[in-house]
């Protein structure tokens, strides 16, 4: 694997009313890695909190990013990022919340559809391609006929709560193991259920 420079945002919504909010997993998980590493978060002129690091002795450099716009503005402080560090759209990882799949869940892709997230969309955009790569950490469907934005906006149920710091240290070993050995490895410890 190559030691490029590597970009992980973790998408969310800024402020302290957001921050245990489902929508914001991938800023939690951000936070776990940056415990991994060690520093903390500065802020950016691109509208972002950012962390510069290496993953252990001689690993690849990474540059963690909270966008500090609303989640679905997170694709100019991801652009500008990716552009002020020469970063590569393949090089880009998104962290985000999916309800597509079950809560305590990890799946990583290349490219493809947004489902409806409208962080990936404005970032779509903003980079100008689909082809950056996506560590999907479950949250589950809404129950009932509740609405997927009051969903996402909630914070995570008590008995969830109990295993969200499991499901934020899974989703940081996915990151992990992306930048260290590929997408193809990657997917084949995660991508299992």
């Amino acid at each position: 694997m190559t030691r490029e420079t590597w970009l992980v945002a973790g998408l969310g919504n800024p402020g302290p009313g957001y921050a245990h909010n489902r929508h914001n997993v991938g800023q939690m998980v951000l936070d776990e890695l940056a415990s991994r590493i060690g520093g903390k978060f500065k802020t950016h002129a691109s509208r972002a909190q950012i962390l510069e690091g290496r993953m252990g002795i001689g690993g690849p450099r990474l540059v963690l990013a909270k966008p500090m716009t609303y989640m679905n503005l997170s694709g100019g402080p991801v652009a500008n990022l990716a552009k002020f560090f020469g970063i590569d759209p393949a090089h880009v990882i998104a962290v985000h919340d999916e309800i597509d799949i079950p809560f305590d869940t990890v799946k990583l892709k290349l490219g493809g559809g947004e489902g409806g997230h409208n962080g990936l969309r404005d970032i779509s955009k903003a980079l100008g391609t689909k082809d950056y790569l996506r560590v999907r950490v479950g949250v589950g469907r809404p129950p009932g006929r509740m609405e997927t934005a009051d969903y996402v906006l909630k914070d995570f149920s008590k008995d969830e709560k109990k295993d969200l710091p499991f499901l934020t240290d899974t989703a940081a070993d996915a990151v992990e193991e992306l930048v260290n050995h590929g997408l193809e490895m990657a997917q084949r410890k995660f991508n299992v259920a």
